[in-house]
């Protein structure tokens, strides 16, 4: 897996076989810092994920995505799963997951995905999905059925769910709300002036409309996330955290960007822990009920950690 972080040895010569030099990978500003450093590490959990998900045809967005704490989650207990297939309609600079025409909707896929959570007794269960721009409501319904699955197979499971714009269709959000998550996410994924791009096939301000019709949702928190290391700046960062919580967001999370592969969008700087640590400061004193903040962090990261399960 390539997001996997580790130091390579290059070639050495014959007057210094001693000395390791740290890899530089295309696409990225030099070589990855020690705070991008993750183990490796699965265990009988792992391995009991891993089969679960096959056995029942799911798709997790932690493979797909190429997530690099997939080891520490799935042996944790954790995965994010991913509905509609493993084919996105969007050709977004940043993602791993393939592009192209998806296939026909699995109908047995909600009841699937909620037989999982019970399997694995998830106290907090994220579900995502590919964009589905295919179909007349982005794949609302499909939502909504997964998460009523779940609501009747696992009633204490809490229901995160990090939802496409569904091309602006209020009506087809509307459906998924109804159907009683408990967080519904949209991410932002960068600041405006990068927006073309980043994701070509995606409007700012249309993003920022749907956080907003979130959060009038009653009993719905909002929730979104940035990716840093693009060609933004701070400042950029600081204003568009203003917007969101202009628009009634209270969850958000901030993580370093890391080019899948050299045919992605290139790294364009390191953003150090203590940056975020900053930024993490500024999105609490602004009202955020939550910020998690980190080289790390990805959407799904730690997501039960607001709600101290």
């Amino acid at each position: 897996m390539s997001d996997l972080i580790h130091i390579s040895e290059p070639r050495q010569s014959t007057e210094s076989k001693s000395k390791k030099e740290p890899r530089v990978r295309k696409r990225e500003p030099g070589p990855r810092p020690d705070w991008l450093r993750v183990r490796y590490q699965r265990n009988d959990t792992f391995k009991e994920i891993e089969e679960l998900k096959s056995g029942l045809d799911l798709v997790t967005v932690c493979e797909e995505a190429r997530c690099p704490n997939i080891d520490e989650c799935w042996s944790a207990g954790t995965a994010t799963f991913m509905l509609m297939g493993d084919i996105c309609t969007r050709r977004c600079g940043f993602c791993a997951v393939t592009k192209g025409a998806p296939r026909q909707l699995d109908p047995l896929e909600p009841e699937h995905t909620a037989e999982a959570i019970r399997r694995m007794k998830v106290k907090h269960a994220v579900i995502t999905s590919v964009n589905r721009d295919d179909l007349p409501d982005g794949g609302g319904a499909h939502f909504a059925s997964t998460v009523r699955a779940i609501r009747e197979a696992s009633p204490s499971t809490r229901v995160e769910l990090l939802v496409p714009d569904f091309q602006g269709n209020r009506e087809a959000l509307e459906e998924v709300l109804a159907a009683g998550p408990h967080i519904v996410a949209h991410n932002t994924e960068t600041i405006p002036r990068l927006y073309r791009r980043v994701r070509p096939q995606a409007n700012y301000e249309q993003t920022l409309r749907v956080l907003k019709w979130i959060d009038e949702f009653p009993n719905v928190i909002s929730k979104t996330g940035l990716m840093l290391g693009l060609g933004e700046e701070d400042e950029e960062v600081e204003d568009v955290m203003w917007q969101l919580r202009e628009v009634g967001c209270q969850i958000l999370s901030l993580g370093q960007f890391l080019s899948p592969t050299t045919k992605h969008l290139p790294v364009e700087r390191w953003v150090t822990p203590e940056s975020f640590e900053r930024l993490a400061e500024i999105g609490k004193s602004m009202g955020f009920m939550h910020v998690e903040s980190g080289p790390m962090v990805r959407s799904s990261y730690m997501a039960h950690r607001p709600f101290d399960i």
